[in-house]
C-alpha cells in the first residue's frame, strides 16, 4: 500500500491538496490496516485521514531547500523507466 506514497515535497508546480490527502489516505490505510473501513470506524479513519493530510500540509509548507525544484514529468519519466526494467520479461532458461 504505502508504494502509492509519493514525494509531495519540492515539485514544480507544488503538491495539491488532492495529493496531500491521497498520501493522507494511503498512510492511514497501512496504519490501520483497513482499506476501507467498517461503518462503526468510519468516522474514527475519516479524522485520521484529515488530521494527517492537516499534518503533511504543514511539514510540506514549512520545509526548504536549495535545490532546483524537480519536475512532474521527468520523475514520472523516470519511474516508468524504473518500472519496465524491474517488471521486463527475463528471457527463457536454455536447455541443456
Amino acid at each position: 500500500m504505502c508504494r502509492n506514497i509519493k514525494t509531495l515535497f519540492n515539485f514544480e508546480p507544488p503538491a495539491t491538496e488532492d495529493e496531500v490527502r491521497a498520501a493522507a489516505l494511503q498512510f492511514v490505510r497501512k496504519l490501520s490496516g483497513f482499506n476501507k473501513p467498517s461503518q462503526a470506524n468510519e468516522a474514527a479513519f475519516a479524522r485520521a485521514v484529515d488530521d494527517v493530510a492537516a499534518a503533511a500540509r504543514v511539514l510540506i509548507d514549512s520545509l526548504s531547500t536549495t535545490a532546483q525544484p524537480r519536475d512532474r514529468e521527468i520523475e514520472a519519466d523516470k519511474a516508468r523507466e524504473r518500472s519496465r526494467l524491474r517488471f521486463k520479461p527475463r528471457p527463457a532458461p536454455s536447455a541443456k
